[in-house]
């Protein structure tokens, strides 16, 4: 299991993620938009929205570090736009640990299938702090 640091922009994380992985010397990163994701009627994407990234991530000193846009209809607060991410291949691990942090605090997304895990979830904890949780399958190699 992995603990991991998750970095939301406003509109400005090609550039940020450009210049970090200049000034920390790392590969190019590879960017998915959301423009890249698979279509969705419950979502619908602006022109402007399908060039946000959606997520992406780097190699900095051993750690990753993801990065992704925040889309025009989410909230924005800077200083609340990194969360924590732990990523496990066991599915119970993951399903216990949220229903721990989710005591006392908000669920911003129940745990689902998404396109991009078997089981994924999004909850800020009692204290306010963002946790995203994941089953890593090793299918995605993030």
């Amino acid at each position: 299991m992995a603990v991991q640091v998750y970095i939301n922009f406003k509109g400005n994380c090609r550039e940020a993620v450009e210049y970090y992985s200049e000034v920390f010397g790392t590969e190019k990163p590879k960017i998915m938009l959301f423009g890249d994701m698979p279509p969705d009627p419950g979502f619908p994407l602006t022109e402007h929205t399908k060039n946000l990234v959606m997520h992406t991530f780097l190699n900095i000193k051993g750690s990753m570090v993801m990065f992704s846009d925040v889309p025009p209809d989410m909230t924005f607060v800077a200083g609340n736009n990194i969360s924590l991410v732990v990523s496990s291949k066991d599915m119970d691990e993951i399903k216990s640990i949220f229903d721990k942090l989710k005591a006392g605090g908000t669920v911003g997304m129940e745990l689902q299938e998404t396109f991009w895990s078997k089981c994924y979830g999004f909850v800020t904890d009692k204290f306010g702090i963002g946790w995203q949780l994941s089953y890593d399958s090793g299918e995605m190699g993030v």
